[in-house]
């Protein structure tokens, strides 16, 4: 059952109901960053404490600490008021800042061997995919009305008008095509297509991956058939078009009692949830990449106007959707803290690949001074992000 907030019950004027939308819109954006933050920073402070590091501080936010709980283990646990990161801090001989005696060298960070310096760095990650998994799997348990993949009439010229798509055709089925070759035959199993939701990750995995396809469709007079999509055929993703549009895959608007509900055991749920994470964080990798190759604008960079608008809005729907929002989130912060960019995990990933290779360590003056070409490629981001942020929601 969808849970609507009813804001109309709390509120009698324009004003308020205004005021309620925003303190609903921050309480979301801070349950979003404090939840996504915390389960990536326990990701590094749980990997750390198994591999047998101390850690001297938890953060969540910086600033000046608002709360600070010092555990018997030495752990200081931080709370400060700027919500926007965390870190973990271990203990570490290469840091100057920090001195340590000969019985806390064997809980030293730089002491141990690579493989788990490298665990420790990428279990924070990680956990944000893990986390994902949970929260689709939640969803998926409660069980979530799905939105039919019945397909609207194509755009004129598109590929699907080509290939005789019609008004009120289904999608059931989905392939991918491994022989590119036009005009062979499709052979093999197709996979079942559960709802729109599943058919639209699928069409951007292939769009993005540049992969050829199949559909089975099926017609409303009940008839089956395969429309093949090849990809010499698909249309490229660009940042000034819709790829849907030129694909002619649009889905059709049906009223909720045509819905279906998928609602799945425990154990099914995490596996579909998986399945879900990994095709979301395949797509989500190729748009990041794209900012390189030009295939994703700038433009789209959201900072956090856009994930405090994104946190409200679905929350004011549901409950649901504000969970499906923190796991996108999720996967997101997981991807972006994988960058190979000094300040990020991602970062940090590197310099042991390169150890591994050159089987010496960077030189901490070489780090430092890297850092500091990430500090500026970080903040440079940021700051673009926020102009992004505020031409959208500022602009008349």
């Amino acid at each position: 059952m969808r849970v609507i907030w009813p804001v109309s019950a709390f509120a009698t004027s324009s004003d308020e109901i205004v005021l309620v939308q925003a303190l609903i819109t921050l309480a979301a954006f801070l349950v979003t960053l404090g939840v996504l933050v915390s389960f990536h920073e326990y990701g590094h402070f749980l990997a750390a404490r198994l591999c047998g590091v101390k850690v001297l501080r938890f953060a969540l936010g910086f600033g000046k600490p608002l709360f600070t709980y010092r555990a018997h283990n030495g752990t200081e646990w931080v709370i400060a008021p700027i919500p926007l990161g965390g870190y973990v801090k271990l203990l570490d001989a290469r840091d100057s800042q920090q001195s340590i005696n000969a019985s806390e060298r064997p809980q030293s960070f730089d002491g141990k061997p690579l493989w788990q310096r490298s665990l420790i760095v990428a279990a924070g990650p990680f956990a944000n995919f893990f986390l994902a998994v949970m929260l689709f799997a939640l969803i998926y348990v409660s069980g979530v009305p799905q939105l039919p993949a019945r397909l609207q009439a194509p755009p004129e010229h598109s590929v699907a008008a080509k290939l005789g798509v019609v008004v009120g055709d289904q999608v059931i089925g989905w392939k991918y095509l491994s022989d590119d070759r036009s005009g062979n035959p499709v052979i093999g199993e197709f996979d079942v297509v559960p709802s729109w939701n599943a058919l639209r990750w699928l069409l951007l995995d292939a769009l993005s991956g540049e992969e050829g396809f199949a559909l089975e469709i099926e017609s409303s007079t009940g008839s089956r058939l395969v429309k093949r999509f090849d990809r010499a055929d698909l249309p490229h993703i660009r940042p000034e078009s819709d790829p849907f549009q030129a694909l002619g895959v649009i889905p059709q608007v049906t009223p909720p009692a045509e819905w279906s509900e998928l609602k799945l055991s425990p154990l099914y749920a995490v596996a579909f949830a998986a399945q879900r994470v990994y095709l979301v964080t395949k797509v989500s990798g190729r748009l990041m990449m794209g900012l390189f190759t030009g295939k994703t604008t700038l433009k789209q960079l959201g900072g956090p106007l856009s994930i405090a608008d994104m946190a409200g809005k679905s929350a004011q729907v549901g409950w649901q959707p504000f969970v499906a929002f923190l796991a996108l989130m999720s996967i997101s912060i997981g991807l972006l803290n994988l960058a190979p960019l000094p300040m990020l995990d991602g970062g940090q990933l590197l310099y042991d690949a390169w150890e591994l290779v050159a089987g010496k360590r960077i030189s901490v003056s070489m780090q430092e001074k890297l850092q500091k070409v990430g500090f500026l490629l970080l903040i440079s981001l940021s700051l673009l992000a926020l102009f992004n942020d505020l031409q959208r929601y500022l602009s008349p």
